[in-house]
């Protein structure tokens, strides 16, 4: 698929202003750091890449959540019990019809937070979040505090919000573009999560020696 057809999306990176109306769930901290960083940063080597698809960006209700870790574990699960009367005709078109494609990934919303929590407890040591769009961290913090929980799993480190400056430099773009293919398209959150890893890795890896002289 060329690379019209496969882009970032632009519209995520828009709505993140958006994303302060739901901010009163959860406190969000910003900091900026090296320019295409936001949050706060540890030095762990675990990295686990957040992508997340949902009904609308008005009043976002979770479908379908992606985690994958750099060690290559990963976690995807769809949700029986989203809203759908509530999806933009954007999701009814492009999102709703990639879903069905990962056996056993189907879950309610309370099987769903029992689930994110045994996963985030099979990590070896906490995990660094990173994701490219704010939304995404709170319909997962959402997810795994369920109606019960008031700490978060065991294993959730830090988390690392990669911006407009990362997420949108070439190089980060050709790894995560190139990553997708025909069964694995753009806006199924676990070909999201994998194309997400592979643009960091990328730009990450160009960035260091920038980084070393600043």
């Amino acid at each position: 698929m060329s690379r019209a057809t496969i882009r970032l999306r632009p519209i995520r990176r828009m709505a993140n202003e958006a994303c302060v109306l739901m901010s009163g769930l959860f406190a969000i901290l910003h900091e900026a750091q090296t320019p295409g960083l936001q949050g706060v940063r540890k030095s762990g080597p675990m990295l686990v890449f957040l992508d997340t698809e949902f009904t609308n960006f008005v009043r976002p209700d979770l479908i379908s959540i992606a985690l994958v870790a750099e060690d290559g574990r990963e976690f995807y699960a769809e949700r029986t019990d989203y809203h759908r009367d509530a999806c933009s005709s954007f999701v009814r078109e492009t999102v709703l019809t990639l879903l069905d494609r990962v056996p056993g990934a189907l879950c309610s919303r309370a099987e769903l937070t029992l689930r994110l929590r045994d996963w985030f407890e099979t990590l070896p040591e906490p995990a660094t979040i990173i994701y490219d769009f704010e939304g995404d961290w709170l319909l997962l913090a959402d997810a795994y505090f369920g109606r019960y929980h008031r700490q978060p799993p065991a294993n959730v480190g830090d988390k690392l919000h990669l911006d407009g400056y990362a997420i949108t430099h070439p190089v980060f773009e050709r790894a995560q573009n190139h990553l997708y293919t025909q069964d694995w398209p753009p806006h199924h959150a676990l070909a999201d999560a994998r194309a997400l890893m592979a643009g960091y890795r990328a730009w990450h890896k160009f960035m260091q020696p920038i980084w070393s002289i600043q």
